[in-house]
């Protein structure tokens, strides 16, 4: 399939997947050079922000696509693809553990007195991004892992419904939801940013 002496950085990562299924090695790393931080990334939000378990998690799934590279569904992009199965693993771990996020603290907002050097702005920046993400934290799995794929993965809507097998409608009216819910949570910042 691929042409001789074209390299791999500019093959589409559609054409690389054939490329591993036939266990070219360079064509994996390729790959993995693509989405090992993005899934590390997208792991770390979406498993509590625990590193070690992003680590073994973002490990898991390459280790399945170089196991098991036949398993890749050639009538879908393999960023949408990649992505599903991330998903799915991250649903998986849930069930496992039955976590359910409990009630955190009320929004952090600190008062203590801080440096000259220190702008309010940037004071009240952090503030609300720790509180944004406290937020999030007490938002359901399919909530959480909504908001991930749109605003931290930046991905499209069409994407985001493909993923998690829902129409887009049903991710459009989520989106709603969720931005209408963390306003209500991060009022006190709404001089910061507008949801």
């Amino acid at each position: 399939m691929r042409i001789f002496g074209t390299p791999y950085r500019k093959l589409h990562d559609e054409e690389l997947m054939p490329l591993v299924v036939k266990h070219d090695r360079r064509a994996f790393e390729e790959l993995y050079d693509r989405y090992a931080k993005l899934m590390f990334n997208y792991f770390l939000r979406m498993l509590w922000k625990d590193r070690e378990r992003a680590r073994d998690f973002t490990q898991d799934l390459f280790t399945r696509i170089a196991a098991k590279p036949h398993l890749y569904d050639a009538s879908r992009p393999f960023k949408t693809w990649v992505y599903t199965v991330a998903h799915n693993m991250c649903k998986n771990e849930y069930a496992k553990h039955e976590v359910r996020s409990t009630a955190r603290n009320e929004l952090l907002y600190t008062t203590e007195s801080t440096s000259k050097e220190e702008s309010t702005t940037t004071i009240d920046r952090n503030n609300f991004m720790q509180s944004l993400m406290n937020a999030l934290e007490n938002l359901d799995a399919i909530k959480r892992q909504t908001f991930e794929l749109r605003f931290f993965q930046e991905l499209s809507i069409i994407e985001i419904s493909e993923i998690m097998e829902v129409s887009e409608g049903t991710v459009k009216s989520r989106l709603f939801y969720i931005l209408k819910e963390l306003n209500k949570e991060l009022k006190a910042f709404e001089h910061i940013l507008k949801l």
